[in-house]
């Protein structure tokens, strides 16, 4: 993409997400927080990235070549380049679903942050930069998933309080 809005978008959820996840396990607001910017890296930087990028028929085919072993870049060209819409495809709806799943809340959030903790631990493979992206935001993505766990055994243990009887 030529266009300055989205690294810039990608930049700021990335750093407001790593923010919330070292505020995350204090807060509920910062919980909230992680979410939003996760869901929105997920589903505006990167569904709708590619949603644009394939309806302005633009071109996967260069994508792993700065990957970290030829294997990847090999395997790339013969697989997914002459492929791109239906793998590019399979991106879009998974990038669309863990970050609905990641704003939507409770266990689905977990999942959500399941599938990109698993998204980025195959990301790194594509060349350094995604490398370097993979190694700053895994951490946050664990403790936003370990916010998200705490927050729901918190919830799940409490012991919900007695009311008090009436009788007349």
């Amino acid at each position: 993409m030529d266009n300055v809005f989205w690294p810039m978008l990608w930049t700021a959820c990335g750093l407001v997400t790593i923010v919330a996840a070292v505020l995350a396990g204090r807060s509920a607001r910062w919980r909230q927080v992680g979410r939003v910017t996760t869901g929105v890296l997920f589903l505006i930087g990167g569904a709708l990235v590619h949603v644009i990028n394939l309806s302005t028929r633009g071109d996967y085919a260069g994508f792993a070549d700065p990957a970290l072993f030829q294997w990847v870049t090999d395997s790339w060209r013969a697989v997914v380049a002459p492929h791109q819409l239906f793998f590019i495809g399979l991106l879009i709806v998974f990038e669309a679903t863990v970050g609905l799943l990641v704003i939507s809340g409770g266990r689905r959030t977990q999942l959500g942050y399941l599938g990109i903790i698993a998204f980025y631990l195959a990301l790194w493979l594509f060349g350094p930069i995604e490398a370097i992206f993979v190694l700053v935001m895994l951490v946050p993505m664990f403790l936003l998933l370990r916010a998200e766990r705490r927050a729901e055994a918190t919830s799940s243990t409490a012991v919900p309080t007695e009311r008090p009887v009436h009788t007349s």
